[in-house]
């Protein structure tokens, strides 16, 4: 499990592969048919990406702003050579800070066909991860009194995981595994199928490599009082107790004893983390961080420059 809060920049061929999907999906076989018919190819304007703001939210973290920067020089190359200058694009926040309504995240300025064939690119990848980001910085504020972190899960777009994942960084908090490739999760069905919970670990540490991680999902504490945590072989590194009650989770992380993290999943709700992390687990993994985040609301304002 990769629980770090770092946030590190997206990588530039993530990017790429984002940008190109979208493009091919907004540009089609024609491209922007309507700026080119009704604007002069000469027309320059200036622009500014300002935070408007969304109910439900009160803290606004932007996220994705280089990846909508680099939406806006998508192609850069290819307008050169036709000739045309490449927008101008300045960024007057960044990924991770913490704003205002009305705060200016970035100034655009250029060939208004430009701008206007990747404005929805750009802001459709930033109002998506500032949400996210937005959101989680909720849920981190709601448990920064305990020692608990907030993670997130796989319950991701199809596609964007490496992003929406970048925005949960951007609100504080840190990512669970990225996907069935780069660390165990035993859950019920695993355990079913393996014959149990004792051969489903067994045969996890056998066959998993040194380096890699071992999750065990329960949802009883019967399940859980199976687990021998001074044996080594059986040992999970971390327990996720599933739609546990309050009691019940103190009682699993009175058990584990520190012998293993402690995760809280199941139904996360903001109202309800505070009570969650005052039992003492070490994780809390809230899938509404990425599937249900609501967007913030930013737009592009143009002033005509010059023709």
């Amino acid at each position: 499990m990769n629980s770090t809060g770092l946030r590190e920049p997206i990588p530039g061929h993530i990017i790429r592969q984002a940008l190109d999907r979208a493009f091919v999906e907004d540009w089609g076989l024609s491209g922007d048919i309507t700026s080119r018919a009704c604007i002069s190819p000469d027309v320059q304007v200036q622009a500014q990406l300002r935070l408007r703001g969304s109910e439900g939210l009160n803290d606004y973290v932007p996220a994705g702003l280089e990846l909508a920067k680099a939406a806006f020089h998508y192609d850069d190359a290819k307008e050169t050579e036709q000739g045309r200058s490449a927008l101008r694009v300045e960024l007057r926040q960044s990924d991770g800070a913490v704003v205002s309504p009305g705060s200016v995240l970035a100034e655009i300025s250029g060939p208004a066909r430009l701008l206007l064939g990747r404005e929805r690119v750009a802001l459709n990848y930033l109002c998506h991860l500032s949400g996210i980001a937005s959101v989680t910085r909720q849920y981190v504020r709601a448990v920064a009194h305990t020692s608990a972190r907030i993670v997130d899960t796989r319950k991701t777009t199809p596609g964007l995981r490496a992003l929406e994942k970048f925005a949960v960084r951007c609100g504080g908090g840190g990512n669970h595994r990225f996907g069935l490739f780069d660390a165990m999760m035993i859950k019920d069905n695993h355990i079913a199928a393996a014959g149990g919970i004792v051969p489903a670990l067994r045969a996890a540490r056998a066959n998993g490599g040194h380096m890699v991680s071992v999750e065990l999902e329960v949802d009883t504490l019967e399940q859980l009082y199976q687990v021998n945590f001074d044996d080594n072989t059986l040992r999970p590194d971390c327990v996720l107790l599933d739609n546990m009650s309050l009691g019940d989770m103190k009682r699993a992380v009175a058990y584990v004893a520190k012998r293993a993290f402690c995760e809280a999943s199941g139904g996360i709700r903001l109202e309800r983390v505070p009570d969650i992390a005052e039992t003492g687990v070490d994780l809390i993994s809230v899938g509404a961080l990425t599937h249900s985040a609501p967007i913030v609301d930013i737009g592009l304002d143009i002033n005509l420059s010059h023709s």
